[in-house]
């Protein structure tokens, strides 16, 4: 039997969390951090998410709040008893002078799995906002599975960046080829949106063998990487995370 599970996550200016629900498999728990930052960690309380799954995090930061929102382990996309695909969605919205660290660890997409991913984003003009997204094609010596994502990001109502990826047995063809991931099966990106990118934007430039920095038509930068494993892919989005956005 498929899973219908949406948690919510609501963060104010002094710290608080006057909203913060669990659903299903989805635990969410309020963690200790030595930051000025309000640190939400996601539990996986179940094996999720499964074939014909439908969960969702809704997630609001308050004007003036400072929220960091991780997770205690890689997400793991399985194969349900159906063949219905399961969905996940995140639904984000930053306030005016608000900032948002979104560092969740790894999706992993196991062989026989489809899911489809979309991480939608809202920020006010003066919102700040770090987040990380990372896609592991398949467990160890296995194949992957299919996954499709889509994140889209609109920043003081007007659009800031809409990308989609697919890969696996239910993709387009050419998602392994040269020209996208050449065998490789860790892929993932870093989007750094801060008003002060308005005044010095960054340059663009390689990071890694295959991973790039670019600036957005917008007070924004981005990060895209692939790499033969997760440790590596982690490694090249920390360094770049760390000469981005000290705050």
């Amino acid at each position: 039997m498929s899973l219908r599970a949406t948690a919510r996550i609501v963060a104010d200016a002094d710290g608080g969390l006057p909203v913060l629900r669990s659903d299903g498999p989805l635990a969410l728990r309020r963690t200790r951090t030595t930051d000025a930052y309000t640190r939400v960690t996601v539990v996986g309380a179940m094996s999720a998410p499964l074939g014909g799954d439908r969960l969702a995090i809704e997630t609001e930061v308050r004007d003036g709040a400072r929220l960091l929102v991780d997770s205690a382990a890689a997400t793991v996309a399985l194969p349900g008893r159906g063949t219905e695909p399961a969905t996940y969605d995140l639904r984000i919205t930053v306030g005016e002078g608000a900032v948002l660290r979104w560092l969740p660890e790894q999706l992993v997409s196991a062989r026989g799995s489809d899911l489809s991913m979309r991480t939608t984003v809202e920020l006010a003009s003066t919102a700040r906002l770090v987040l990380r997204e990372e896609q592991i094609l398949g467990r160890h010596g296995e194949e992957t599975g299919t996954l499709a994502t889509r994140l889209t990001v609109r920043r003081a109502g007007l659009p800031l960046l809409d990308q989609e990826l697919a890969y696996g047995p239910g993709a387009a063809g050419g998602w392994d080829g040269g020209a996208v991931l050449a065998g490789h099966r860790a892929a993932g990106q870093l989007l750094v949106v801060d008003p002060e990118f308005a005044e010095k934007p960054v340059e663009p430039r390689p990071l890694a063998e295959n991973a790039v920095l670019a600036p957005l038509a917008g007070p924004a930068a981005l990060v895209t990487a692939v790499a033969p494993d997760a440790l590596r892919l982690r490694r090249i989005l920390d360094e770049a995370l760390d000469s981005l956005a000290a705050w």
